[in-house]
């Protein structure tokens, strides 16, 4: 299948690339950007006159559910929402059933990946065996087997001991460390932040402290250790400003955060609503504008959903005993894009943080198209909006707290390796 995409604004952070271009594909590549090559005839020519056209979304942890939790969600409905995200390339958290603490599991979700063709799904391994803190896991073979990052999701590690012996094997083969900065001990049985607003509905609190004195001890180790060490979903302002000063030192690390955290805050929790129990809880007015700016500087590299699908009775008990997350597949670049209707960022620096950012951290060869470049794009319409209804998300999980706003840029087409995998409404 060859295919042109012209009249469109291309935006190409990795390579400085903003400008009205035409990108022409043959196979799975980009051959050739402006004018087409001599004699090449596109089977399918895409009109973009009005859009942006801009590498497929990359997006660092997402929870897919499948294998172990397909009542929550399964392969198949979750790469289908990211692709209608614009989405091309997913890490998968590790927390399924069995873990993906052996090669065999990383395979089997590869191929089942594969095998739909809707989004390319890449596995994070886990960093200890089960997942449960203590013995490490055999990393080696992970690698081999494609996992790109190791991580312990959301579980703890049983000391500072362990962690130090984690971060020095995952070293040795050059593997990117995912952790997941809080306290356990700090987080107690907490559920909201600890501020006015748990405060005055008597919810169990997570100080912000859980996610600083977690960071703290994990630079520590990174610097001992030369780790390469990627904080994952960073929710405090404490934490941006340790993490900006240990870049400027000269450690190698990096940090994430969920889209939502750059919208809402704990004021939003008000009135119990479970749509909006997330881990790590939503902060503070000043921590979101915090997280703001650390994006808009690239103290914090990447942007990501932080999916987490979830059936509907795990989300309608009393508020402590909900389950928490959002499904963030569809809404990943909407939100992306409200910051810079409001003026948080310019639309290639947004681009950036869901595209070259996230694959440099963990060196993916996506997030750019340049000739040659895997020809993974996302084509939106930037001056159109739409409005999210968790009634038509493909995602399985239709837990959202953003029912109904309004998000600029919806998705024209997707490509995945060439081909076309969304086809989104050609007009609102």
């Amino acid at each position: 299948m060859s295919t042109s995409i012209v009249g469109g604004r291309l935006i190409d952070p990795a390579h400085h690339i903003d400008d009205h271009l035409d990108i022409h594909i043959d196979g799975e590549v980009v051959i050739a950007v402006g004018d087409a090559p001599a004699e090449f005839t596109p089977d399918e020519t895409i009109d973009a006159h009005g859009l942006v056209v801009c590498p497929g979304l990359i997006d660092l942890a997402a929870s897919l559910r499948e294998p172990g939790y397909e009542h929550k969600a399964t392969l198949a409905t979750e790469t289908a929402a990211a692709a209608a995200g614009g989405i091309t390339t997913v890490l998968c958290t590790p927390n399924t059933n069995p873990v993906i603490d052996n090669a065999a599991v990383v395979e089997l979700i590869h191929r089942m990946s594969h095998k739909l063709g809707k989004t390319r799904v890449l596995a994070t391994g886990a960093l200890t065996r089960g997942l449960k803190g203590e013995r490490l896991s055999e990393m080696a073979a992970l690698q081999q087997a494609g996992c790109v990052a190791v991580s312990n999701a959301t579980q703890p590690l049983a000391s500072t001991l362990v962690e130090r012996r984690a971060l020095e094997y995952a070293t040795t083969f050059g593997l990117t460390v995912f952790l997941h900065p809080e306290d356990h001990d700090l987080r107690a049985d907490g559920c909201a932040h600890e501020g006015i607003v748990s405060t005055r509905l008597g919810l169990p609190a997570i100080p912000e402290a859980a996610e600083s004195v977690a960071v703290a001890r994990d630079l520590a180790l990174a610097e001992h250790t030369c780790a390469k060490v990627h904080f994952r979903s960073l929710s405090t302002q404490t934490a941006t400003r340790m993490l900006r000063e240990a870049q400027a030192n000269g450690l190698t690390v990096t940090a994430d955060v969920a889209a939502h955290q750059l919208h809402l805050t704990e004021m939003d929790v008000d009135g119990f609503d479970s749509g909006c129990h997330v881990s790590p809880p939503f902060r503070t007015l000043a921590d979101r504008d915090a997280l703001r700016r650390a994006v808009a500087d690239g103290t914090i590299s990447a942007i990501c959903s932080d999916h987490q699908p979830h059936e509907p009775d795990a989300k309608q008990r009393p508020f402590p005993e909900t389950d928490p997350g959002i499904s963030g597949l569809e809404s990943l670049l909407g939100l992306t894009l409200r910051l810079v209707e409001e003026g948080c960022l310019d639309l290639p620096t947004a681009l950036a943080r869901v595209t070259c950012g996230p694959a440099d951290i963990v060196g993916l060869p996506y997030g750019r198209l340049s000739v040659g470049s895997p020809a993974d794009v996302c084509v939106f319409a930037p001056d159109q909006h739409w409005t999210l209804h968790s009634g038509k998300m493909c995602s399985e999980g239709r837990n959202t707290p953003f029912e109904g706003w309004d998000f600029p840029g919806p998705i024209r087409h997707t490509l995945l390796n060439g081909r076309v995998v969304f086809r989104g409404p050609q007009d609102t």
